[in-house]
């Protein structure tokens, strides 16, 4: 009884194996996150545009800090009382889960970049048990922030709206981007379930 429940169980990790080896991730290259599964390797489609920020340590972070990475990227702001501390506790998690690997990017713009200065950031980082390698906290020009945002990442749920910076940015969207600064995935970072397929999309990215 013993020896077929054993391979019963081998029998299911490898076929769980096999499944997430043969999975693949789609790109999206618009804020309806419609999935494009065929990418040619030498394309214009969507990617992440440069930019110049700084980071809690004071120290620039650009697109170039991205490449060869695979990032979670959100936008939150250091003194909002409702949806960013659950923001945070999930990246924290995330933080854990791949706190030793180095493939992995996490990166948190700030919306209030004119409150959030750098010493904000470096306290709130040291706050949260933030590892610096590991984690990026963000700011500097808010257009910038902004365009990135609503643009690039196409974070919030408002589609279609053509919204500037004099419209506040609040989303708890996390962002998947991947090597090559294309976006593979979007979670709700206060859904446990979409955190958890977060993680397994992750290892799925690693594999490519």
């Amino acid at each position: 009884m013993k020896l077929k429940y054993c391979i019963v169980l081998m029998l299911g990790v490898l076929l769980i194996s096999c499944q997430e080896k043969g999975r693949k991730l789609p790109y999206y290259n618009s804020s309806d996150y419609t999935p494009v599964w065929d990418v040619p390797e030498a394309t214009s489609f969507h990617k992440i545009r440069p930019f110049n920020l700084v980071d809690q340590e004071g120290k620039p972070f650009s697109e170039k800090d991205l490449d060869g990475k695979i990032a979670v990227v959100d936008f939150f702001f250091t003194s909002c009382p409702g949806i960013c501390p659950k923001m945070t506790n999930s990246m924290s998690k995330i933080q854990a889960e791949f706190k030793n690997d180095d493939q992995i990017q996490l990166v948190s713009h700030s919306v209030t970049p004119d409150k959030d200065s750098v010493s904000v950031m470096a306290t709130y980082g040291k706050k949260n048990n933030i590892q610096y390698s590991k984690w990026k906290l963000l700011t500097g020009d808010k257009e910038e922030i902004y365009n990135l945002g609503r643009k690039f990442y196409f974070v919030e749920e408002d589609l279609g709206e053509n919204n500037d910076s004099s419209i506040f940015l609040h989303t708890e969207n996390f962002v998947l981007i991947d090597k090559n600064r294309m976006i593979r995935g979007i979670y709700n970072s206060l859904d446990p379930s979409s955190m958890q397929s977060l993680v397994e999309d992750i290892k799925v990215l690693e594999k490519e």
